[in-house]
């Protein structure tokens, strides 16, 4: 029942004659987004069918290509570049059966009369032209939504009518807002396959790994829904990295703003471009477990008047980082040293992570990868551009991000941090703050990684000291 039929029994009901026409046409909608274990096997399907079919607002669905149905397992997209980069003959269609099987098993499973022939009769053919790597990584998705549609009964739209891009390659999200408003409008429930879209042309174009997060992202944005659902193998965002700690305490309730930090610096239930189109439109989103749908997992907000469990909403962390030491006397008087600095990295396409900087000193942070290939070019560029007195270069760094609105409200919080690295023998390289007092970030050496955040972690959250 829509919320304005509702509305109009009640005024009837109390002697009214009038109703707000707004309400009268508004229908209650969801986007739901499920990751590729959510849609690894037939029995992971009927889960997910279940999940949509119990809450009637789930009216737009994007999948994943199918996960891993085991640890030893291959994800389909893998094996879709397998197959597309294939030496022989003999390998091409070793792996295109094995693609062709994985969908079958599904389909066979959910007792569909569903056939993928033609798709594949077409994809073969793609695959021999050598059309395009991300047009071999982006059938995953096509396919398995595919299925979902024909499952569900729902409309399957091909995100390539809509999701667009532009001739460099670059998403267009006014276009694309456009252009989704207008294909889904009339369409009341429909499948669109997450991770791709389309150049003008029709050439295909995807997003980064994971992007099947920023495709439901966009439609919730784009449909002004009420709430987007990403569903995925975990009970919401944790604390920190489960790898790192063991069976991590889960966040409730967290921020665009937190999240943005914490998925920048490694947390990785969410794609970090997935927040920006939601986060526009004011839409939440709500993280959920497919294997576990009664537990409530973790909404994320553009704000909340909630107060968090603990000073500090989550921990997060890379490794991977070199920095880049320069020293000048009198650096402070000279005006424009900071932006020559930064336009030699410019010139040389590196971007930077942070610059902490003294009187007469200024570090840049660096993905070590990215500087490794040019450092001589940047180390010279720097020389002739400002004529430092000293330079040095320290690698194998990680940064570790402590992120939580409840560090603005209590006090002595970096001191906290820095008291659980000493105690934990961890020697700090750099110390980052904004004003917005919502995170700090430290610098450490590769080897202390693992010991910083089981610090931090035990003392805001086991012992809350």
């Amino acid at each position: 029942m829509f919320l304005g039929e509702i509305c109009r029994k009640y005024w009837t009901f109390a002697g009214r004659n009038y109703i707000i026409y707004a309400m009268q046409h508004y229908e209650m909608k969801k986007v739901v987004k499920f990751g590729g274990s959510s849609l690894a096997s037939a029995e992971q399907f009927k889960k997910v069918g279940a999940i949509i079919r119990a809450d009637g607002t789930r009216r737009y669905v994007v999948p994943s290509a199918p996960g891993k149905r085991f640890s030893e397992d291959t994800k389909v997209t893998d094996l879709l570049y397998a197959c597309y980069r294939a030496a022989n003959e003999e390998i091409f269609q070793k792996v295109l059966a094995e693609i062709k099987s994985r969908y079958q098993e599904i389909i066979d499973g959910l007792e569909l009369s569903l056939s993928l022939e033609e798709d594949f009769k077409i994809l073969e053919e793609n695959f021999r032209q050598q059309i395009g790597e991300e047009y071999a990584a982006s059938r995953g998705e096509y396919l398995n939504g595919k299925i979902m549609a024909d499952y569900l009964g729902f409309t399957f739209v091909d995100p390539a009518e809509m999701i667009r891009f532009d001739g460099n390659g670059q998403f267009d999200a006014e276009i694309t807002e456009a252009l989704v408003a207008k294909r889904l409008k009339d369409v009341t429930e429909a499948v669109v396959p997450g991770f791709y879209g389309a150049k003008e042309n029709g050439e295909i174009k995807t997003f980064s790994r994971g992007g099947s997060d920023i495709t439901g992202s966009i439609i919730a944005g784009a449909l002004d829904v009420e709430l987007y659902e990403n569903w995925t193998d975990v009970s919401g965002v944790m604390v920190t990295d489960p790898r790192i700690i063991n069976n991590p305490k889960s966040i409730d309730t967290i921020t665009y703003r937190e999240l943005r930090e914490l998925s920048y610096m490694g947390a990785t239930v969410l794609h970090e471009d997935a927040i920006f189109p939601v986060r526009k439109a004011g839409i939440p989103i709500n993280i959920k477990n497919t294997n576990a749908p009664e537990e409530d997992g973790t909404m994320i907000v553009e704000d909340t008047c909630k107060k968090p469990p603990y000073t500090i909403t989550g921990i997060a962390g890379k490794k991977g980082f070199c920095s880049l030491f320069i020293e000048k006397s009198m650096m402070n008087s000279e005006i424009g040293f900071g932006r020559k600095v930064l336009q030699v990295l410019e010139e040389q396409g590196i971007s930077f992570e942070h610059v902490p900087s003294g009187i007469d000193t200024m570090t840049i942070f660096i993905h070590q990868d990215e500087f490794a290939e040019k450092e001589q070019q940047v180390i010279a560029g720097i020389h002739r551009a400002v004529k430092p007195d000293y330079m040095e270069l320290e690698t194998d760094l990680s940064l570790v991000a402590v992120v939580g609105r409840g560090m603005r409200s209590n006090r002595g919080t970096a001191a906290r941090i820095f008291a659980a690295l000493a105690h934990a023998n961890v020697n700090v390289r750099m110390i980052d703050q904004g004003s917005s007092e919502l995170n700090v970030i430290v610098g450490v050496k590769d080897e202390d990684f693992e010991p910083a955040i089981k610090a931090i972690y035990d003392i805001f959250v086991e012992t809350q000291v």
